[in-house]
């Protein structure tokens, strides 16, 4: 069973390495249910998790998270203890605090541009975070934690993708700082350069090609006159033999008589 549980995580990794572009370290949001289901299983999450996604990973949690931890009171107090070992990240709930739920939905607003993993038992949380395309889930079952296979909604974003119909929004910002560092961006006012078309032929090019053919023709003309003289010449010469040959036939004739 664990040597299917870690293809099934070593596919799902390579899902969101090579479509949502993850990297490491890994950085996985954990909440207080999950950190109270690790205490209850004796999970220890900071050394066996690393190996499961293999890769290195960051653990973090929230302000609100804690704050929802040390409200719930001795219920919850060794999760407590657990989360405050984790990284703090910067929420937008600073002076008015939220639920903890509520906190990691809003960390992954926006296409998820930091990557982060969401480690939950809440199953209503669970559902909201498979709405968004790009966010791997962790749970705990029966012992170990699982990483969950990707959404519909991920797989539809990816096929998407794939046929160039959508960007994400943060490529697409990223796009238009980069055009706007090269100076590719067009500013207002700015005229657009004409360009160049392939002309026709050059009319002078043309008159010179008409003198020429006019030459040949006139050469030609004096060929055929000067063949005609010669065929001239040759029937003259003809006729004056022919002569000769009939005066030489009648005197010989007279003097036979």
């Amino acid at each position: 069973m664990k040597i299917t549980r870690q293809k099934h995580a070593k596919k799902n990794m390579g899902f969101y390495k090579h479509n949502f572009h993850f990297r490491e370290p890994f950085q996985v949001l954990l909440d207080g249910t999950f950190c109270h289901a690790a205490l209850r299983n004796k999970i220890q999450i900071r050394e066996q998790l690393p190996g499961y996604l293999d890769g290195a990973t960051q653990l973090c949690t929230t302000r609100c998270v804690l704050k929802e931890l040390e409200s719930l009171g001795k219920a919850l107090y060794g999760a407590k203890l657990i989360a405050q070992r984790f990284q703090v990240r910067n929420c937008p709930h600073l002076k008015n605090p939220v639920s903890g739920s509520a906190c990691l939905l809003s960390m992954i607003e926006e296409g998820n541009p930091h990557h982060f993993f969401i480690a939950t038992q809440d199953q209503d949380l669970a559902n909201k975070v498979k709405k968004k395309a790009g966010v791997p889930l962790l749970f705990i079952i029966q012992n170990t934690m699982v990483l969950d296979k990707p959404s519909p909604k991920s797989l539809a974003f990816v096929q998407m993708l794939q046929t160039n119909q959508l960007v994400p929004e943060h490529q697409k910002q990223s796009i238009v700082q980069l055009k706007e560092k090269e100076g590719l961006t067009k500013q207002e006012g700015e005229k657009r350069r004409k360009r160049k078309r392939a002309g026709g032929p050059n009319p002078l090019s043309c008159l010179k090609k008409k003198k020429k053919t006019q030459e040949s023709q006139e050469l030609s003309a004096e060929k055929k006159k000067r063949k005609r003289k010669r065929k001239r010449v040759k029937t003259e010469a003809m006729q004056s033999a022919q002569k000769k040959e009939e005066e030489e036939i009648c005197l010989s004739n007279q003097y036979r008589t």
